[in-house]
């Protein structure tokens, strides 16, 4: 993508990157209950001035995702593989809001079992996460195929949208199932499946606040299909029960492709009316 970016003006390439930034931080923090509007969001990030009325802690949210994009933007240009460390960083940059408790702690593995509340065919159900003991193990395994991904996702060899697609889904869907941190697990796992994105030459997939439903459903149908992963477990068994993911995280692209799409027109605008 940053490749991309050279065959537009600098303003342009800044303009663009900060609605970019504007729109993930904004949905990805909408998703998890933020109450900031995108011309909030775009406000504080800008100014670094609060809105009044509006809780300290979404302000402290969208603050700590806009510089967790920047570090995945980082991550993209530095071009190496993933560390622990870079996820302690990014989890440390989501969890603006410092709680001292070692039952939560902050850019490291859980130390506690979590869980959710799936519906299913209307019958509530309780679905664990993977057992801390198994997080540390998990998550090398992970660390592993997002490995694999990262590389397939080569900018030379033109990697095709399909390709970038399925890394994105494979590498979110298998995140949030080990669920490895107390909390912010789905604003990571929007953060980092989009490294091999962003590294193929597409904007990141930006998951939208108003399919907030869906994309739970979407997660959720697999996650029963599969169930808790363990220790010695497959980490994304039954592909096939992606489906309904991977079509949502497709249409989810179309914004992202929109801003760019916008902002080249604007340069192929400017430059007509230089030749002309």
């Amino acid at each position: 993508m940053f490749d991309r970016l050279k065959h537009l003006d600098p303003d342009l390439q800044e303009a663009l990157l900060i609605q970019l930034r504007n729109l993930w931080t904004h949905t990805s923090t909408a998703i998890e209950g933020n109450t900031l509007t995108l011309g909030e969001t775009a406000f504080v990030l800008s100014e670094g001035l609060t809105v009044s009325g509006k809780p300290l802690k979404d302000h402290q949210e969208v603050v700590g995702h806009a510089r967790a994009v920047e570090l995945v933007y980082g991550l993209v240009q530095a071009d190496r593989p993933l560390s622990e460390g870079d996820l302690s960083g990014l989890h440390a940059a989501v969890q603006k809001e410092r709680i001292v408790d070692a039952y939560k702690p902050v850019g490291q593995w859980k130390v506690e079992p979590n869980s959710t509340v799936m519906v299913v065919d209307d019958e509530q159900i309780i679905f664990e996460y993977a057992a801390p003991g198994d997080v540390p193990g998990l998550m090398r395994r992970w660390m592993a195929l997002f490995e694999q991904f990262r590389r397939a996702c080569d900018p030379i060899q033109e990697t095709s949208r399909d390709e970038a697609l399925r890394a994105y889904v494979h590498i979110h869907a298998a995140f949030v199932r080990i669920h490895p941190f107390w909390d912010g697990n789905g604003r990571l796992a929007r953060l980092v499946a989009n490294i091999p994105v962003i590294r193929a030459g597409f904007p990141p997939i930006i998951i939208p606040k108003q399919g907030r439903q869906e994309y739970i459903a979407a997660l959720t149908e697999y996650h029963y299909q599969v169930g808790t992963v363990v220790g010695v477990g497959e980490l994304l068994p039954y592909t096939d029960a992606l489906a309904r993911f991977t079509a949502f995280c497709s249409a989810a692209w179309a914004e992202s492709n929109r801003l760019v799409n916008n902002t080249f027109a604007l340069q192929r605008n400017r430059e007509s009316k230089v030749q002309s």
